[in-house]
């Protein structure tokens, strides 16, 4: 058994019961672990093939990596180093004394395997860590980097995310992703059975997508039964060429009681077994443009709770095994 799994990894325990109305991260966490447990970003330098001219250049139409992580806007640092900083930041805050370290800006599985190794020994080697999440592109696995996955998901709790955004291709070429639907399919496959959970990004409220298009990603996550999604709403930062589109009007962003019943929509069609990590996006006043009500967290939050008492409703309401 690996490090820090639960006895039963097949179906989660508890939170319908405990009041939740999803499956939300934090509860995971507290099932997991029997406390709280933080995320630490960490920033391993990586870059990435839709940056450095390998599929693309300047990358995704929304990214700009400071902008949503915070690993990025500090000076350059090691791994330990980060760590220890985050770890004094969040135990100051929270009082937690457990720490999953999270690759988070850019593509974590792109480059050389012995160096991609050594950052994620650094990453794991602090005795407070208690697990290793790794966010990535699915089109940046090839079969060196899944055997040394395999590898550490024998060391460490590991989470692997792949940026999805959705299953819709003329919206995946919209978001300048470089990557098609397929070569998600064929990440999360080969993937399968190597002892990590598997997660998957996804943007509501891209252009052109309707309730019903946003409503089949929901569908085709729970029909690959992954074990963690995180929902975002699409929003824009500067210095980005979606800021480009947004000063010339040619973008509409959700206002935040449409989001809402989008997401509870979304939601009521997961599998429970899936555990929700994030229910929006945002970036700091400094990067963000538009909307402005998504750095409101803990009121999209609450928000997104109330529909879903309002509804008598939860998440996998219409999920069909």
């Amino acid at each position: 058994m690996n490090p820090g799994f639960l006895v039963d990894q097949t179906r989660p325990t508890g939170w319908k019961g405990a009041g939740w109305r999803y499956h939300a991260y934090s509860f995971y966490l507290r099932q997991r672990y029997g406390g709280r447990v933080q995320r630490i970003s960490l920033d391993g330098g990586m870059s990435c093939p839709n940056v450095d001219g390998q599929v693309g250049l300047g990358g995704c139409i929304f990214c700009d990596n400071r902008s949503f992580s915070p690993s990025r806007r500090g000076p350059e640092s090691s791994i330990p180093a980060q760590l220890e900083a985050g770890i004094r930041r969040l135990r100051a805050r929270f009082g937690c004394e457990r720490f999953v370290a999270y690759l988070q800006p850019s593509s974590n599985t792109y480059g050389d395997v012995a160096r991609l190794r050594e950052i994620y020994d650094q990453a794991i080697s602090h005795p407070q860590v208690v697990g290793l999440a790794i966010g990535t592109r699915p089109d940046c696995v090839p079969e060196p980097v899944l055997d040394l996955l395999t590898e550490f998901a024998e060391r460490t709790c590991l989470s692997v995310e792949f940026g999805l955004q959705t299953i819709h291709e003329q919206s995946l070429t919209w978001l300048q992703r470089g990557h098609d639907y397929g070569d998600f399919l064929r990440a999360v496959e080969c993937s399968r059975g190597r002892g990590y959970r598997i997660g998957a990004h996804v943007i509501l409220g891209i252009p052109g997508e309707t309730g019903e298009d946003m409503q089949a990603t929901a569908r085709e996550l729970a029909r690959l039964d992954l074990d963690s999604v995180k929902i975002h709403n699409l929003y824009a930062v500067r210095n980005t060429p979606l800021e480009a589109l947004v000063q010339r009007g040619e973008v509409r962003f959700m206002e935040r009681p449409e989001f809402v019943c989008v997401a509870a929509d979304f939601i009521e069609s997961l599998s429970p077994r899936m555990v929700i990590e994030r229910v929006g996006g945002s970036a700091p006043p400094e990067f963000l443009i538009e909307p402005t009500w998504c750095r409101d967290k803990a009121g999209l939050q609450a928000a997104l709770r109330a529909e879903l008492v309002r509804r008598d409703s939860w998440q996998g309401r219409h999920w069909r095994s």
